[in-house]
Order: structure tokens, then sequence, then C-alpha cells
């Protein structure tokens, strides 16, 4: 698949999500098999230009090619200046987004909402194109409500745009994340444009995957929540598209010592203090719920020190496997 004059090696790509993609987390996957990692969405904001969220979101000195950057606003006066700031710190491809349901994002006008605004999202789309040189994508949802599915239409205008691939997550902005996608839209969507299509939204398995590219006739999928506390999903995926069968799971040592690396490029890219808490939600999702409630894990909750939650995340996952064999 290519985005514009980018050709990308796999079908597969991880999703941008807020306060999850982050350096750490997208070499993490990349290194198991996906294509394409854009960053967590990145505000155009003015004021908060100089905030170190937003610096450190578009700090791509250490990230190998092709460097994604997503953004997000309601302005395409500012929009267009964020993607050439963008560009000169290294950015490779913009992505849009226009798919956010989060209410803080809808309450500006922004992410999802512009959906009910196809004249702004046409100004927007414009105003981006024509300011950088590099390839722009756009990631979008159905619709605002399922009364009013818009895709088709928006995809259109973004073609017109020159938007080079287009990522749609199959709920509506009324849907949040509750209930299933519905991927019949993105066929849709597919057979009324030219540029690629990319299909997101529950697909959480190989099979999903492969599924999901033969009904729709998408070019690419896109893994949001499925990789959570599973990077190596891509690496199973990539397996599946090409050999029609899963491969042999990854042995407990390698999983493990995966968790522990991406835990030390966590503590390594905040520093101690930020670091030890950024890890915990993804400690959690390496361990799963079961784990919760051990006095162990309430330990590794609390520990502010790198070492230790290193240390003690490396003996619950160990007891665990030990009790699921012995199960």
């Amino acid at each position: 698949m290519n985005i514009g004059s980018i050709s990308l090696h796999n079908k597969l790509m991880l999703a941008p999500m807020a306060g999850i993609t982050d350096l750490p987390f997208r070499r993490l996957c990349r290194s198991f098999g996906a294509a394409l990692a854009t960053t967590e969405m990145s505000t155009t904001n003015p004021s908060l230009r100089n905030a170190v969220k937003t610096r450190r979101r578009l700090d791509l000195a250490d990230e190998s090619a092709p460097r994604s950057v997503q953004l997000v606003g309601a302005d395409p006066v500012h929009m267009a200046a964020a993607a050439r700031r963008a560009v000169n710190q290294g950015a490779q491809i913009i992505d849009i987004n226009m798919g956010c349901p989060a209410r803080k994002v809808c309450r500006v006008a922004a992410g999802s909402a512009l959906l009910g605004d196809e004249r702004l999202v046409g100004a927007i789309l414009d105003a981006v194109v024509a300011a950088v040189a590099v390839p722009v994508t756009l990631k979008i949802r159905t619709g605002l409500d399922t009364q009013r599915r818009n895709a088709v239409r928006v995809a259109r205008i973004a073609e017109a745009a020159g938007i080079q691939a287009i990522a749609i997550h199959g709920r509506t902005r009324a849907c949040g994340f509750q209930g299933h996608a519905e991927h019949a839209t993105t066929r849709l969507v597919k057979t009324s444009v030219d540029i690629p299509v990319i299909a997101n939204g529950d697909i959480d398995s190989p099979e999903q995957a492969a599924r999901v590219l033969t009904e729709t006739g998408a070019d690419a999928v896109m893994i949001g929540r499925a990789a959570l506390g599973r990077p190596w999903i891509f690496r199973d995926m990539a397996h599946y598209l090409a050999h029609g069968a899963c491969p042999k799971p990854l042995a407990a040592q390698e999983r493990l010592n995966c968790m522990l690396d991406h835990l030390r490029e966590i503590h390594t890219w905040y520093g101690e203090y930020s670091g030890v808490r950024i890890a915990r939600k993804h400690i959690n999702w390496y361990l799963g719920r079961p784990a919760l409630q051990s006095i162990l894990q309430s330990r590794l909750q609390q520990t502010e020190r790198t070492t230790e939650q290193l240390d003690l995340f490396a003996d619950l996952f160990h007891a665990l496997h030990d009790q699921r064999l012995a199960a």
C-alpha cells in the first residue's frame, strides 16, 4: 500500500490513541510489524504550542520512517500552521483527526464534531494540503449518529482536496466506543473514492483482520485497543494474512522481555516520576484484570521507583504464568 509517495510494507497500522501512542508504544508496535504508527493527536491551538505535552508529541528525532503526526483542531489557519511546524520537525505524513468522540474535543467543534459541518471539513483539508508538501491523510467516523452517516460525502470532499488516504472507524460520534463497529459504511466509501481506504474498529484478531479486508475491499486495517497489552498482534496478523494461519505464540519469556523493554523505554522517555505512573496502565493491560486484586499488584501500582516497578512486574508475571500452567 502507498500513501502518496510513501510505500508501506504491509496492510497493518497502529491507530493513533490519545494518551497511548507515545514514542515507546509506537516503536514497540512497529517492532512487531505495524507498517505505520501515528502519534497521538496534537492540538493546533497556538496558545498550547509550547506546552510540554505538545512538544513531546512532536519530538520525532529518534523515530524511524515513515513518521506520521496527527493534528486536531477546527481552525483551517491554525491547522495549516501546525502542519508546517510538524513537517519542519520531521513529519512525513500529516493525519487530520475528525474521528475523536471525546467530549472535550467535540465541545470545541473539533474531532468527530467536524462531521456536522462539511463546508468546514473542506476548508480545513484544503488549507492543510496546500500548506505542506508531504501526504495528508484523514481519520473519520461514519457520521454524527446512525441517522446522519455522511462518511461517503466526507470521503469525496477529502479526495477532491488532495487527501492521500482515509481511515474510517466503523462507529458514529454518538456511539463513542459502545456497541459493535460496522464496516458496511467503509465498503461504501471504498467503492466511492479512488484513494486508499483504511478500516478501523473492533479488529481484534488475525481472522477478523482478514475478514474485514475481504468484506470491505479496504487497502489496510488500523488496530487500536486490540493492541493494548498485546502489541504482538501485528506479528500474528501479518503472518495470518501471508500464510492463512496464526504463527506459534510467543514464549512466556519472550513476552516478558518485550514488556520489560517497553516499560524501560517509558521510564527513559518520561523520567522516573512520570514514567512509573504512565507505565501503570500498560502494566494493567499486560497482566489483565484477574491480577488487579492481588497484594503484589497493589504494591506494583503504588511504587514510585523504576527498578522496583520492573522487579515487581516480573515477579507478578511469573506468578500468573505459573498459576495458568497449574490450572
